[in-house]
């Protein structure tokens, strides 16, 4: 059984249908990448797989039963951080409100998640005393302390320059060889080419094509797929 199963999201707001019929599945371990254009429902999509909205109509499945939020962690694009908080207090808020083990615990762990993604040196560090590569590698750090089952992430690298996306990317294909499963939406289309095992391209609200890496980026079927790879550099 597939770890993740979609079924038939639906999602409108007012009267623009966003997302039409939108279903898939993700094993464990899998990373699944998401590429389109703007507008093209990627984003609505994420932000439903985290109950941030809504569907209108659609199941989300985890290990075949209905699932919650705790089971999936977003990093967003611009970090959202707590500037009032240190890296290792954005880390372990969450897990210290909702009780997830004690202080020393979520302490330790904190700290473990921070020399994961190679902040060990920042700790004590506050968002403004980060570099953007460094708050996303905190975000990534935040998202893992819940312990979710499937990371999602909505353009991690988006806004960095090219030398900070590079440490962030670094980060998520770690996490791939630790077998994390993920969801990623992106417009890096070399590291959704070298690091996905599965790529959907969105466009208009639905699923325009799937497949391997291989079959959509090297062999795409539909003309709506070809025609945004050309405008894409691979």
């Amino acid at each position: 059984m597939a770890l993740l199963q979609v079924k038939g999201i639906q999602k409108k707001f007012g009267s623009t249908q966003v997302l039409k019929d939108i279903s898939f599945t993700l094993e464990q371990g899998q990373v699944l990448a998401i590429i389109g254009s703007s507008g093209s429902g990627k984003t609505t999509l994420l932000r439903c797989l985290n109950f941030l909205e809504k569907a209108d109509s659609g199941e989300i499945l985890v290990a075949g039963k209905p699932a919650d939020r705790r089971q999936f962690g977003l990093v967003f694009q611009n970090f959202n951080l707590f500037p009032q908080y240190t890296a290792l207090q954005n880390v372990t808020l969450a897990p210290t409100l909702l009780d997830i083990g004690d202080k020393e615990q979520i302490r330790r762990r904190g700290e473990a998640l921070l020399r994961q993604v190679g902040l060990e040196d920042k700790l004590e560090a506050y968002p403004w005393q980060l570099s953007g590569g460094q708050q996303q590698r905190v975000a990534i750090a935040r998202a893992l302390a819940m312990q979710p089952e499937i990371l999602c992430f909505d353009e991690p690298t988006s806004a960095l320059d090219p030398e900070l996306t590079e440490e962030v990317l670094r980060v998520i294909r770690g996490l791939k060889q630790k077998n994390h499963t993920m969801i990623v939406v992106t417009h890096e289309m070399a590291f959704a080419k070298s690091v996905a095992d599965v790529v959907i391209y969105m466009a208009d609200g639905v699923i325009e094509e799937m497949g391997t890496p291989e079959e959509v980026f090297d062999d795409p079927q539909s003309e709506k797929t070809k025609g945004f790879l050309t405008r894409r550099e691979i």
